[in-house]
C-alpha cells in the first residue's frame, strides 16, 4: 500500500506568514497521516514574475500588515518579534536548505525552523554571513561547510530551479500548500486544509 502523498509546503525565510504556518503545518499533516515536503523559495522571484510587491511596500497596507503579523502569531500561541530590517534577502539560507535536503530532508526542515525562528523571534539577520554561520553552528551544522554550500554554483542553480518550478506550479505567494493537487495560499487557510485532509473536500 502506497503512503499518502505528502503535503507540499512552500515558504520564504523572510515571510512572517511562512514562519507562523511552519509552526502548525507538520502537526496538522501528522494528524491525518501525512508528511510535509518543504520547498524554500524566494518571494522576490514570484513578485518579479507577477509584478506584485510585498504588502509592506504599499503605504496603505503596511501598518495593517505589521499589526496582522503579530496578531496572527499570537492567535497561534507562538512568539513573534517584528525584525528591524524587513524584508531581507534570504537566498543564502535557502541554498543551505537545499544542500541539507540533498542529504537529509529532516535536517533541512530543522534548518528551516531554525532560520524562521531566528529571524522572527530574535531578529537574526539571515542576510549577514557571520550571523548565518553562527546560526548554522548553533544548529549543529559546520559553518564553513554551510558557507561553501551557499557559495556553490550547484546550490545557486538548485534554488533558481526551485523558484522556476514553484512559478510553473502556480505558486505566487507564501505560505503555499498543495494537498493532493489542491492549492491553498496563506496562513489563514489552516481550517480549510484541515477539512480537506479530513476527506471532506468542498
Amino acid at each position: 500500500m502506497n503512503a499518502p502523498t505528502p503535503v507540499s509546503f512552500y515558504f520564504d525565510f523572510s515571510s512572517p506568514y511562512s514562519y507562523i504556518a511552519s509552526e502548525w503545518i507538520e502537526a496538522l499533516a501528522a494528524r491525518h497521516g501525512r508528511a510535509v515536503k518543504w520547498h524554500a523559495i524566494l518571494l522576490g522571484a514570484t513578485f518579479q514574475y507577477t509584478g506584485l510587491k510585498p504588502p509592506v511596500d504599499y503605504p496603505l497596507k503596511r501598518e495593517y500588515a505589521l499589526r496582522d503579523f503579530a496578531r496572527s502569531a499570537r492567535a497561534e500561541g507562538i512568539p513573534y518579534l517584528q525584525p528591524a530590517q524587513f524584508p531581507i534577502a534570504t537566498q543564502n539560507a535557502a541554498r543551505v536548505f537545499y544542500w541539507l535536503q540533498s542529504q537529509d530532508p529532516a535536517r533541512a526542515a530543522s534548518w528551516a525552523h531554525a532560520g524562521l525562528r531566528a529571524y522572527f523571534t530574535r531578529g537574526v539577520r539571515l542576510d549577514d554571513a557571520s550571523a548565518l554561520k553562527a546560526l548554522a553552528e548553533a544548529s549543529d551544522i559546520d559553518p564553513q561547510a554551510a558557507e561553501a554550500a551557499w557559495s556553490d554554483p550547484q546550490w545557486k542553480l538548485r534554488l533558481k530551479q526551485a523558484n522556476e518550478e514553484a512559478i510553473a506550479a502556480g505558486v505566487f505567494g507564501t505560505p503555499w500548500f498543495v494537498v493532493d493537487g489542491e492549492p491553498f495560499w496563506g496562513n489563514d487557510r489552516k481550517s480549510q486544509i484541515e477539512r480537506w485532509l479530513s476527506g471532506d473536500p468542498f
